[in-house]
């Protein structure tokens, strides 16, 4: 496992939750860092990513607003803090690199090359 993904749990909705994403691995700075979903029955969907190589971010119009994709790379460490979180919210969350990231664009799953293994974040009252 390339990359360690920590921080879920449960949480009751309008809380909030900050994931985090360490690739201290890596021996060198990631240029792209995404965070991806998967929630029960459904296909990983993307959530955000960073770039550092061209400093974008890019949200899914679902988080905009609630969630803010942050990186310490001192730390190698990629965060997702995530606000005001609806059951929707619900699955479990991934990190992954050397994908497409842009303003505009995030890469699907499969585009990315290394994954951690997951984080399960549940929404519930």
């Amino acid at each position: 496992v390339q990359l360690q993904a920590s921080g879920g749990g449960l949480v009751q909705p309008g809380g909030s939750l900050r994931l985090s994403c360490t690739y201290s691995r890596f021996t060198s700075d990631l240029t792209s860092v995404g965070w991806f979903r998967q929630a029960p029955g459904k296909e990983r969907s993307r959530v955000s990513c960073d770039n550092t190589k061209n400093g974008r971010t890019y949200y899914e119009d679902s988080v905009k607003g609630r969630f803010t994709i942050s990186r310490d790379s001192a730390k190698k460490t990629v965060y997702l803090q995530m606000n005001s979180l609806t059951a929707e919210d619900t699955g479990v969350y991934y990190c992954a690199t050397e994908g497409p990231c842009t303003t505009a664009s995030m890469g699907p799953h499969y585009s990315y090359r290394y994954w951690g293994q997951g984080t399960l974040v549940t929404v519930s009252s």
